[in-house]
């Protein structure tokens, strides 16, 4: 999605439209936000959302990277999209259907390979500094790391440069911050030194900072994209489409985002239900495994009832559509594991808390550091060195992400096996 796309925001209807009713003056809209990636980003969106009129409760799911918000339906829809924007975030209506391709894991390797061609590159010119060149070979040697340096600083470091600059512009943090500020620090201390003759520089330093920082994020999409296979796995059983049958008679293929409850589908043998419906004509046999677990064969003629996503093995049917496909049964299973996955036990809600005060805490502790060194040793070099070092070292990643990672792979586990968690505190009472 573009950031063109991303200004455009939607109208009111049609954020009504696709969103449900949970209760009698309750209504849910699910919407993608595809920029998030950390407990920072969970923290601002879900404030952010959280303090709008008429909204009862936003909730982030990292995994899915979706924001569910439940808003009373009097005054219709609250300010959502605009509020996103206004957080520097990118997003569109929540949709079944996955892309063909991960655009992000592609992103993240390639940033990857370039880092690590720079990492590699620059560290065997640095062996012969180590080694012990000196004067103008060294300076050489410096020259030409800072040359491998920059354009890769400035491709892969756009994985997290972006994420942090978009925080910024809109006065807030998170933990891209720190590690944005603290690998441009090391370079620009680099290119400080080279220009001056001194002796050290780390630009090797700097580049296998950012490549060692890839090699994680990229491990923990992929991770996640894995763990998320259950919710895609069950979004991959909806039909993309019916054959509906229209008053005169006519044949129409229709999206099955389009079908309304009353239209009459045809269903052939082999083929998904699209919808919650019930039999109008004909006699078959039905796959309902994924609705009650059980392997055999459901026989079914006039009068009963079908759920989205049950399989049509033997013969034709018409059907008459009882729900819309956001309505349906099928929507209704993602829906409840994306809440397993989403849902805030009590170490959840912990470790969010203490990982939304990492960026203060660190930004306060480089500070500090900066200061004292300045006290102790008045050597501005020396006092920024370890400022920098601060930053560098200090990244919570395991702190925000490790307790949702597991409980996003359990509910997949444990859905496997044939049991659905509703809410994640499930588990955690089992311990």
């Amino acid at each position: 999605m573009s950031a063109a796309a991303a200004i455009r925001t939607l109208p009111a209807d049609e954020i009504l439209l696709a969103s449900r009713a949970v209760a009698d003056d309750l209504r849910q809209t699910d919407l993608s936000v595809p920029g998030i990636h950390c407990g920072g980003c969970i923290r601002r969106i879900e404030k952010g959302l959280g303090e709008l009129p008429g909204v009862t409760h936003a909730r982030v799911n990292l995994s899915t990277k979706r924001v569910s918000v439940v808003w009373r339906a009097g005054g219709g829809p609250p300010p959502l999209c605009e509020t996103l924007s206004a957080l520097g975030y990118e997003y569109h209506l929540q949709s079944f259907q996955e892309p063909a391709k991960d655009q992000t894991l592609s992103q993240l390797i390639r940033a990857l390979a370039v880092a690590g061609f720079a990492a590699m590159n620059i560290m065997g010119l640095s062996v012969a500094i180590w080694s012990g060149a000196a004067g103008d070979t060294r300076d050489l040697f410096h020259g030409l790391s800072a040359l491998i340096a920059l354009p890769a600083l400035a491709y892969s470091g756009r994985v997290f440069f972006a994420s942090a600059w978009s925080a910024l512009k809109h006065r807030q943090t998170n933990m891209d911050v720190p590690i944005s500020i603290g690998v441009l620090l090391a370079f620009g201390m680099s290119l400080y030194d080279t220009i001056h003759h001194a002796p050290h520089a780390y630009f090797d330093a700097s580049i296998s900072l950012l490549f060692f920082l890839l090699i994680g994020r990229t491990l923990d999409h992929m991770m996640r994209e894995r763990a998320r296979n259950a919710v895609k796995g069950l979004g991959k059983l909806a039909a993309f489409g019916a054959t509906v049958v229209t008053d005169d008679g006519t044949q129409i293929y229709t999206p099955v985002e389009d079908i309304a409850p009353g239209m009459t589908i045809l269903l052939p043998a082999g083929g998904r239900v699209p919808v919650d419906a019930v039999v109008r004509d004909g006699r078959s046999d039905i796959d309902v495994s994924l609705a009650t677990g059980e392997s055999a064969p459901e026989n079914v003629s006039a009068g009963r009832r079908l759920r989205a996503g049950t399989l049509n093995l033997t013969g034709p049917l018409t059907i008459t559509a009882i729900a819309a496909a956001k309505d349906s049964f099928l929507a209704e299973m993602v829906r409840l594991m994306e809440a397993a996955e989403g849902g805030r036990s009590t170490y959840r809600r912990l470790a969010d808390r203490a990982a939304s005060l990492y960026a203060p805490v660190v930004h306060s502790a480089a500070l500090l550091s900066f200061i004292g060194w300045m006290i102790a040793s008045g050597d501005v070099h020396q006092a920024v060195t370890v400022a920098v070092a601060v930053l560098i070292i200090t990244c919570p990643c395991a702190l925000g992400l490790a307790v949702p990672m597991v409980q996003v792979v359990a509910a997949r586990r444990l859905f496997e096996r044939g049991i659905m968690v509703k809410d994640g505190s499930a588990m955690e009472r089992l311990t």
